[in-house]
């Protein structure tokens, strides 16, 4: 029998009637940061993003707030209580696009901490309509997960797909996990639908690869012309421990022509060699 975010309202006290849930996902290209990543690096930050809107939106004294993770999960990041609304200020910044919203709507919000204790481990199916961000918390969300710990499992390294700009801010299990392994790797486009092969052979594997794309420090000139949250990046293949550098490029090369990623992807223009 399905469990329902409504039900863990009434356990709160809260009748859902008076709230409503929102989903933070924002993936036009040129953003800074996505909602999720700004949670788990700089909460202030992302409570401030919420607070600013196009217009009003929020028209019940309860929030229930959620970010779309990495993975795709609707993660419930906190309870936030309506005091009321203004006006952005000359000079605000919004902390995920980076443009000004002097003139915007903005929003009084409270912390309620009386969902504290699911902050960052309870996931809902949100349903199909993601586009319809803000809806009534009478709405049946069906709980998916309620987890023990914050931290995310990690789902797994051919299962791995993330956002380029998000590599900063991966959960750290992750992120040993991924430093500790090599092998070779397809980030991709979205937007132009074109694809890049490289290969992660050095000291700090998959994590400082793509921590160098995500700074606009790599190899592929392609790159320099877009930003990182325009790619998203995953695994090919994960090199096992008796595979020497070379064999690693071999593989990488091979992983190249499989895709053709010269021909009709982002290879065809690097600094050296052809390789990652």
């Amino acid at each position: 029998m399905p469990i329902y975010f409504s039900t863990i309202l009434h356990s709160a006290g809260i009748d859902p009637h008076t709230a409503q849930v929102v989903r933070h996902q924002d993936t036009k290209a040129g953003r800074l940061k996505t909602p999720y990543a700004l949670w788990r690096k700089d909460r202030q930050a992302l409570e401030l993003y919420q607070r600013i809107q196009h217009r009003s939106v929020f028209g019940r004294p309860l929030l229930a707030s959620f970010v779309a993770t990495s993975q795709g999960e609707t993660l419930f990041i906190g309870l936030y209580a309506v005091r009321g609304q203004g006006t952005a200020p000359e000079g605000m910044i919004c902390p995920v696009a980076g443009h000004s919203v002097a003139g915007y709507v903005l929003y009084s919000l409270e912390p309620d901490r009386r969902l504290e204790d699911f902050e960052g481990k309870l996931t809902i199916d949100w349903g199909k309509g993601t586009r319809s961000w803000v809806q009534k918390a009478d709405n049946p969300k069906r709980i998916l997960e309620i987890r023990r710990d914050i931290e995310p499992a990690f789902p797994g390294y051919l299962n791995l797909i993330i956002p380029l700009s998000e590599v900063n801010s991966l959960p750290l299990s992750w992120a040993v996990r991924l430093q500790e392994t090599r092998g070779i790797y397809l980030v991709t486009c979205p937007r132009t639908r074109e694809h890049y092969v490289g290969s992660a052979n050095g000291a700090e594997g998959f994590y400082g690869r793509w921590f160098q794309h995500a700074a606009f420090k790599g190899d592929a000139i392609a790159f320099r012309s877009r930003e990182p949250s325009e790619y998203q990046v995953s695994i090919l293949e994960v090199a096992g421990s008796g595979m020497s550098e070379a064999d690693v490029l071999v593989a990488e090369q091979r992983w190249i022509k499989k895709l053709q990623s010269k021909e009709m992807g982002l290879n065809g223009s690097l600094i050296g060699n052809e390789g990652g």
